[in-house]
């Protein structure tokens, strides 16, 4: 039988040793094509349209993988969600691991349709530096050192909410603000294999939390709780909240290439984020200090919606407070203020509409981060703001969307 009289399939699977389980890919499938379970997040070919919706979020390239095979032999959801790594094109029984399908004669790849519109950048503002990303996987993750860990919410405070600091030594490990790294939990899963890596987003800007040494610091809060609030105990949270000063951990990363901050004289930040999403904003606002401080500022403005429940859990709520209010304008939200209404980020984006939309019609750039929840809120308080000043949200969304200015992640 001739090549161009097998049908052929282009099938979209994810690298489980790349993938750090973010489940950004999830989120973004329109078609529901991808699916996890506590070990592997897999594609299902008999859905996946290849519409690529999910490629550009995905911070590590574990999603951007494809093989050539005969219909009849394409890989079952089983098959995947039992792999440790991606099988090879000879395992595949494929002639060529090719994404482009005009190599290949008979090919056929899944029909297209048209993706619902990323409400998030795939892509970095123009003036952000160039991440270096992926420099280690969990085969050959590197070695950091602990000289940190701190609490940063109340004893009494229902959140244990840790600042952890990293210190790399001698060796080389660049991260800019919005990036993340891999943490490798020691020992063994349930089924008797080695932990993935837990992603956490990096709390310190380019120069490290320590300036003048090879350091970086995280914000993590320990999970004892599932989503149906049962008690569960986070196997990484745990791990990274119990550190001690001289501990050591396997470190991969860093990861993330869109979520980035821009670097030119002008450009305005508005921040949006909840409890540990505070993480990214701490590093942009902290590189911006800094470059105040040296004398070297870029004039633009900085505007801040941070929540949570009450004064007690909110992380670097005495730092933040500390902060001018000529160099970063602040508004917090508490959820559980004692004898206070219930008060969210997207309340308090309603009650400064005005400044809100004045600042998205400048350069800006909007980053958002935090729980999953809190996402449909704060556009519909965005798009509200516009509303309110005569401008119209969907055009300025898409437009903020396609020029590397709006940056959502959320979990």
């Amino acid at each position: 039988m001739g090549i161009s009289e097998v049908t052929l399939i282009k099938q979209h699977l994810i690298d489980p040793e790349v993938c750090i389980r973010c489940n950004t890919c999830e989120e973004t499938c329109p078609v529901d094509a991808i699916t996890h379970d506590e070990r592997n997040y897999v594609v299902n070919a008999e859905v996946c349209n290849a519409c690529g919706a999910c490629l550009g979020p995905c911070p590590t390239g574990s999603i951007d993988h494809w093989r050539i095979v005969d219909r009849s032999k394409v890989f079952s959801l089983d098959e995947q969600l039992g792999w440790d790594e991606l099988p090879t094109v000879e395992e595949a029984g494929a002639t060529t691991s090719d994404d482009s399908l005009a190599t290949l004669v008979g090919a056929e790849a899944p029909p297209q349709t048209n993706a619902a519109i990323s409400p998030s950048s795939t892509k970095p503002p123009h003036s952000a530096a160039t991440p270096q990303t992926n420099l280690h996987g969990v085969k050959n993750p590197i070695t950091a050192s602990v000289v940190g860990n701190l609490r940063l919410t109340a004893e009494d405070a229902s959140g244990d909410v840790r600042h952890i600091v990293l210190d790399f030594g001698s060796l080389p490990f660049p991260v800019l603000e919005g990036q993340a790294i891999g943490i490798i939990p020691p020992g063994l899963d349930a089924n008797g294999r080695a932990h993935h890596p837990r992603m956490y987003s990096v709390a310190s800007p380019r120069s490290g939390e320590r300036e003048g040494y090879n350091n970086l610091s995280l914000t993590v809060k320990r999970m004892t709780e599932g989503d149906d609030g049962q008690p569960f105990r986070g196997v990484c949270s745990n791990y990274v909240c119990d550190l001690q000063k001289g501990d050591t951990v396997q470190v991969t990363g860093p990861f993330g290439a869109s979520f980035l901050m821009p670097n030119h004289a002008g450009s305005n930040l508005l921040m949006i984020c909840t409890g540990t999403g505070s993480a990214p904003m701490r590093a942009m606002t902290e590189q911006r200090r800094r470059l105040r401080a040296a004398g070297q500022p870029l004039p633009g403005r900085l505007m801040l919606f941070f929540g949570a429940r009450r004064a007690e859990e909110l992380p670097y709520f005495g730092p933040l407070t500390k902060l001018p209010a000529d160099f970063i304008d602040t508004c917090l939200a508490f959820s559980r203020a004692p004898g206070q209404p219930r008060t969210y980020v997207q309340d308090r984006l309603r009650e400064r509409a005005a400044d809100v939309a004045e600042l998205l019609r400048g350069d800006s750039f909007v980053y958002i981060c935090g729980l999953k929840g809190m996402e449909a809120g704060v556009l519909d308080a965005l798009r509200d703001a516009c509303a309110a000043a005569d401008m119209d949200w969907p055009s300025l969304h898409q437009r903020l969307v396609d020029e590397g200015r709006f940056h959502v992640e959320t979990y």
